[in-house]
């Protein structure tokens, strides 16, 4: 009984610590922007704009229009790594070559990351955002000083 008893104690202990410790990630999925660069052997392939969320996949097949294959496909899984800061994970393909790498990144950092065999092969600029940011609003001509300003100013 003792030993129950104990043992109760203990599983009340660890649940009342872990319900006291502090929440890192909110009960649903963050928004988040992705600025993107997607380039072949140094060539320009694509500047993607996305929006996305916190433990969904964002996928994108470029085609052009009437044509069977994809020009790219680029596949994005961005997960929270710690309070301020995010573990990406990158799937690219084009021409042939293809790439999978993860990366951490906070709000605002732009990272490269390299997904060929060789260097310049196949390499992806990221930049991540916290759509719930005033970063993002300024980004996108929303915050109240960009409502302000008149037009034509900086």
């Amino acid at each position: 009984m003792d030993r129950d008893l104990a043992m109760l104690s203990s599983v009340v202990a660890i649940a009342l610590f872990a319900a006291a410790s502090p929440n890192t990630r909110p009960a649903r999925g963050e928004p988040l922007y992705f600025a993107l660069e997607l380039r072949r052997d140094g060539a320009l392939i694509a500047k993607p704009k996305l929006l996305g969320e916190t433990g969904l996949p964002i996928h994108v097949d470029k085609r052009r229009t009437g044509e069977p294959k994809s020009s790219y496909q680029l596949s994005l899984l961005p997960f929270y790594s710690a309070e301020k800061s995010f573990e990406l994970e990158v799937d690219a393909s084009t021409q042939g070559v293809r790439g999978h790498s993860k990366l951490h990144l906070s709000h605002g950092e732009e990272k490269t990351v390299e997904l060929g065999r060789l260097p310049g092969e196949l390499q992806v600029v990221v930049l991540l955002m916290r759509v719930e940011s005033a970063e993002f609003r300024a980004l996108m001509g929303t915050s109240p000083v960009a409502q302000r300003s008149p037009a034509g100013s900086i």
